[in-house]
C-alpha cells in the first residue's frame, strides 16, 4: 500500500513539476530576463545604472515634473501638418487616441502672452545658427504652426502600429544609424535578429546608435506604462501593461536585445543630463526670463529651473563628451558633420509619422535631443556668453528649443522612474 502511495506521489510530481517550471519560466524569472543585465557600469562611461536610479528617482524626477507642469513648459509650438519628405504617408491615423486636443480658451489667452517672449528674442536670434543645429526647427511664423498643451495630450499608447509604424523605425535604424550593412533590422519586429549594430564601430558612431536606441526604448516604456487597459462605454482606464513591456524588453522574447535597449536608455539619460549641466550659464543670465506675463510666478519658476540645473551639475559621474571627436581635426570635423546630418534626417522622418499625437511627441523628443547635442558641442560659445545684456550673445536658444529640451529630458527621467515600477510589477508575478 505504501508503494502504491509512493507511485501516486511520483506520478503527481511528474505532472506538476514541468507545469511549475513552465510557470516559473513565464513569470517568476521575467524580472531577471528584463533587468538582470541592466545593472553595473555602462559602456563608454564611468557611470553605473544604480547611481542614475538613485539620483533620478530620489532627487531630480519630482522637481523636474513640477517645473514641467508650469505654463511656460506645458505649451509647445509645433507644425503637425508638414508633409513627409521621403515617401507618401497617410496623415490620417483614424484612431481617436491619435488626435491632438486643441487648447482651451483660457489657455489661448496665456499663449498670446507667451508669443511676446519670441518678439523679445528676435534681436538676439539674428545670427544664422542653422549650421549648428542637429534637428529641423519648425517655422514658428508658419500658419500651420500651433501651440499644443502637452498636459492635455500626454504621451501614451494610441493603437498606432503595423507596417507604417515599423517603416518609421526601420528608416531611422537602417538609413541613419551607422549600422553595419551585415546587420539588418527586420520590418516585422516580431522576427528578431541582432540589432546591437555597434561591434567594431568608432565610439562616436556607437554613441549615436545608442542614443537612438535609448530614445526608442524610452518611447516604448511610456507606451507600456500608459496603456489602454479598459475601453468600455462607462470608463477608459490607462495603466501599466506588463505583457507589453515584456514583449519589448524580455531577453527571451527579443533574442537578448531587450536589456541592451534599457541600458541604452541610461546612456541617453547621461547625455541629456550632461547637456543640462553645461547650459546652466545661459539660464543664469539676468536677461533670461521664463516670461508668461506673471512676474512673481515667472521668477519662482526661473529659480526652480536654476535649482534643477545646479542639481544636474552636481551629479558625480557625468559623461565625458571630450572622449568624442578627438584625433585628427579634419576627420573629427567630418565625422561630427556626418552625425549632425544623420540626426537632422531623423528629425525630418518625424513628419512621416501617421499618428498626430505620436508625431507631436516624436518631434518634441528629437528636437530636445538635438538641442542637447548642440549644447554639448557649443562649449566655447556658452563660455563666451557676454556679461552685459547689451552685447550680442554668442549662444542662444529659442523658446521652442528650451521647452523641447526640458520636456524631452522629462520623458527620459520618467522612463527611468517607470522602470522601478515595472521591476515591482514583474516581481509580483512570481
Amino acid at each position: 500500500q505504501r508503494s502504491v502511495h509512493t507511485r501516486e506521489v511520483v506520478m503527481k510530481l511528474v505532472v506538476f513539476v514541468p507545469v511549475l517550471l513552465l510557470l516559473l519560466g513565464a513569470s517568476g524569472y521575467a524580472e531577471c530576463r528584463c533587468f538582470c543585465q541592466v545593472t553595473g557600469d555602462l559602456d563608454d562611461c564611468t557611470c553605473d545604472v544604480e547611481t542614475i536610479d538613485n539620483f533620478n528617482n530620489n532627487q531630480l524626477f519630482p522637481k523636474l515634473q513640477t517645473l514641467l507642469e508650469s505654463d511656460y513648459f506645458r505649451f509647445y509650438k509645433v507644425n503637425l501638418n508638414k508633409p513627409c519628405p521621403f515617401w507618401t504617408a497617410s496623415s490620417e491615423c483614424g484612431l481617436r487616441d491619435c488626435a491632438v486636443k486643441p487648447c482651451s480658451p483660457v489657455s489661448l489667452k496665456l499663449i498670446y502672452q507667451l508669443a511676446e517672449t519670441r518678439e523679445a528674442l528676435l534681436d538676439w536670434s539674428k545670427h544664422d545658427d542653422e549650421a549648428e543645429r542637429f534637428c529641423v526647427v519648425d517655422d514658428e511664423d508658419s500658419p500651420d504652426s500651433q501651440y499644443v498643451d502637452l498636459l492635455l495630450n500626454p504621451e501614451r499608447f494610441t493603437g498606432y502600429k503595423g507596417p507604417e509604424a515599423w517603416q518609421i523605425w526601420n528608416s531611422i535604424y537602417e538609413e541613419n544609424c551607422f549600422k553595419p550593412y551585415s546587420i539588418k533590422r527586420p520590418l516585422n519586429p516580431n522576427a528578431f535578429q541582432s540589432s546591437s549594430g555597434s561591434e567594431g564601430q568608432c565610439v562616436e558612431k556607437r554613441a549615436f546608435y545608442r542614443l537612438v536606441s535609448g530614445l526608442h526604448a524610452s518611447i516604448n516604456i511610456h507606451l507600456s506604462a500608459r496603456y489602454l487597459l479598459d475601453d468600455s462605454w462607462y470608463q477608459r482606464k490607462w495603466g501599466h501593461n506588463v505583457s507589453e513591456f515584456r514583449q519589448r524588453f524580455d531577453s527571451e522574447l527579443t533574442a537578448g536585445e531587450g536589456p541592451k535597449r534599457l541600458r541604452n536608455l541610461y546612456f541617453l539619460y547621461l547625455i541629456e543630463l550632461r547637456a543640462l549641466a553645461k547650459v546652466l550659464p545661459f539660464f543664469q543670465q539676468s536677461s533670461f526670463q521664463l516670461y508668461t506675463g506673471r512676474p512673481e510666478e515667472d521668477q519662482e519658476h526661473k529659480e526652480q529651473l536654476l535649482h534643477i540645473l545646479q542639481l544636474a551639475r552636481s551629479f558625480p559621474l557625468h559623461f565625458d563628451e571630450t572622449s568624442l571627436f578627438g584625433g585628427d581635426e579634419k576627420e573629427a570635423a567630418k565625422l561630427k558633420e556626418d552625425i549632425r546630418l544623420a540626426f537632422l534626417n531623423i528629425s525630418r522622418i518625424m513628419d512621416c509619422v501617421g499618428c498626430f499625437k505620436c508625431r507631436l511627441w516624436g518631434k518634441l523628443q528629437t528636437q530636445g535631443l538635438g538641442t542637447a547635442l548642440r549644447i554639448l558641442f557649443s562649449e566655447r560659445q556658452i563660455e563666451a556668453l557676454p556679461k552685459s545684456s547689451n552685447q550680442q550673445p554668442s549662444f542662444q536658444l529659442s523658446r521652442q528649443e528650451i521647452v523641447s529640451l526640458f520636456n524631452a529630458f522629462g520623458r527620459i527621467s520618467t522612463s527611468v522612474r517607470e522602470l522601478k515600477n515595472f521591476r515591482v510589477l514583474l516581481a509580483e508575478e512570481q
